[in-house]
């Protein structure tokens, strides 16, 4: 009989000495939110910004893409971007690939 109680009292202290269920998950909230604030946080307001820097272009407007070539925008579609490099060529470029204004450039230019 001392068998059996014995092997009720090791179950019954083995589940008291178990964590709760919360405590278990709280390392991964924490990582989920420290991956937040320092990866999808930042991501997501470049993102946004760069989308209004994308709504804000209009012809004339001189831009560089995200492969470096530098053009005035001739013509402008919802996907599309004509742009006229210096030897009057045009090319046609999506708009997403649209990296910024030029004068961004000139500007860093400037301050160094």
């Amino acid at each position: 009989m001392d068998f059996l109680f014995s092997t009720a009292y090791a179950q019954e202290a083995g589940a008291a000495g178990q964590p709760a269920a919360m405590a278990q998950f709280a390392p991964f909230v924490i990582i989920f939110i420290i991956f937040y604030f320092l990866m999808i946080r930042p991501q997501k307001k470049k993102l946004q910004e760069e989308q209004v820097m994308l709504d804000s272009l209009t012809k004339g407007d001189e831009i560089f893409t995200k492969s470096g070539i530098i053009g005035t925008i001739h013509g402008l579609t919802d996907k599309i971007i004509t742009l006229e490099t210096e030897g009057g060529n045009k090319l046609k470029v999506l708009r997403s690939q649209a990296g910024g204004k030029a004068s961004m450039i000139y500007e860093e230019k400037k301050e160094k």
